[in-house]
């Protein structure tokens, strides 16, 4: 007969409540067990992100099979962390562990390839964190400024606001270049819209869209400067 002290991890006090992610380990926990074993009670069950390492529930739980000569029984070897050197000090803590997802994994030929699992998964927690950092920064660049005390840590409407100040700035700029050329078709004797757009386009001057001039754009430019 073998005793377990089975260890529980969920990343959100919502799924701890709720019971989401919880449910489905202790189900497979109790898939493993076979008949004649003995699961200690009370489960231990910590609320903590994989990344993290201060975990008193699972110290309490390695505790608790040194004591009962009880081993370590985890529903998935990713339950317990994402972190290579946090794995090895549970490794080196002297209690036996069992992952319910590599049952194969015992002795010391399992513990190497343990370990070497557990470097895999530090590589790519790294990796989705680096991807969070670059989809965190572009949405930053685009809808606005980082602020822990705005709503979702953006600022509202601020990404919006350096776009369209950009633009006018950009728009303000071009209209500067081609005033100095629209006084010159004014002073040749074309006064018109019409007549000022299309000399614009015999010039081979196009619009800022690339496009040919027309008259309604022509007004654009003079009411800017205008204004």
């Amino acid at each position: 007969m073998t005793k377990y002290v089975a260890y529980y991890r969920v990343s959100t006090a919502k799924q701890g409540s709720s019971g989401l992610g919880l449910e489905a380990q202790e189900a497979t926990v109790a898939r493993y067990i076979k008949e004649g074993d003995e699961l200690v009670s009370p489960p231990f069950v910590e609320v903590e992100s994989g990344r993290r390492s201060d975990r008193p529930q699972l110290a309490k739980a390695l505790a608790r099979c040194r004591v009962m000569g009880a081993t370590l029984i985890v529903a998935k070897v990713d339950r317990l962390t994402r972190s290579a050197s946090f794995l090895e000090t549970v490794l080196a803590s002297g209690v036996p562990v069992v992952f319910c997802d590599l049952p194969g994994i015992q002795g010391a030929v399992g513990e190497f390839i343990l370990r070497q699992m557990a470097n895999i998964a530090q590589l790519e927690a790294g990796l989705i964190s680096e991807r969070t950092k670059a989809a965190l920064r572009a949405k930053v660049e685009r809808d606005g400024q980082w602020d822990r005390n705005a709503s979702h840590h953006l600022v509202p409407g601020a990404g919006q606001a350096e776009a369209t100040k950009a633009a006018q700035e950009k728009a303000e700029a071009r209209a500067s270049d081609l005033l100095p050329i629209i006084q010159e078709i004014q002073d040749a004797g074309t006064t018109s819209l019409g007549g000022i757009a299309k000399a614009l386009n015999e010039r081979d001057i196009p619009t800022a869209r690339g496009r040919k001039w027309q008259a309604v754009q022509v007004k654009r430019i003079l009411d800017r400067a205008a204004a």
